[in-house]
């Protein structure tokens, strides 16, 4: 059976696993959020609805622990909320596991993702021989791809590459090595 925390319990939870995180160099975010912030998160898109209801009590479980880690973790590595949402669409429940450092059960991306020959279609692009596949992850961060001979890629299949990609931009995010979070010599 899977944990149920009430708001408050979720608030505790949270504030046991960023303990180990840096505090924020950013006054204006706080490093632990109260229950207020998280009803905010949920109201902004970055937190799930509630998994199930006791009478008119909301209950949480693993995943929105790992979304509200998850969304400390790139706070304080300098992530705006406005740039978070704009992260969250490519996850997947494999990679906010990572990127959170919490534990939850999710269908991850596809199995046998990087063996498989993309399938032209509709909405895929064809990008020609000898082709560099440059997605863009988030501000300051490219992700690039040498191609040979002449793939096509869907829409599903970016957002999975980007999904795939999520851990590491929270790391080069933690390190300081994306270009908005990069100091100059």
């Amino acid at each position: 059976m899977d944990v149920s925390w009430t708001l408050g319990d979720l608030v505790a939870q949270a504030a046991a696993a960023i303990a180990s995180l840096p505090a924020p160099a950013n006054g204006q975010i706080r490093a632990v959020p109260d229950e207020r912030t998280i009803r905010y998160y949920g109201t902004i898109g970055l937190l799930d609805r509630p998994s199930a209801m006791r009478g008119r009590t909301a209950l949480y479980d693993r995943k929105h622990l790992a979304q509200v880690v998850a969304i400390k973790r790139l706070q304080t590595a300098g992530r705006s909320l406005a740039e978070i949402q704009a992260l969250w669409r490519t996850l997947d429940d494999q990679s906010l596991s990572r990127m959170a450092g919490i534990e939850i059960k999710g269908r991850g991306v596809r199995p046998e993702f990087w063996k498989q020959t993309p399938a032209p279609g509709p909405a895929s692009r064809p990008l020609g021989r000898d082709a560099e596949l440059r997605i863009d992850l988030t501000p300051g961060v490219s992700l690039s791809i040498a191609l040979t001979g002449d793939p096509a890629l869907s829409a599903a299949d970016l957002r999975a590459l980007r999904a795939a990609a999520a851990p590491l931009v929270a790391e080069l995010a933690r390190r300081g090595l994306t270009a908005q979070t990069q100091e100059t010599p």
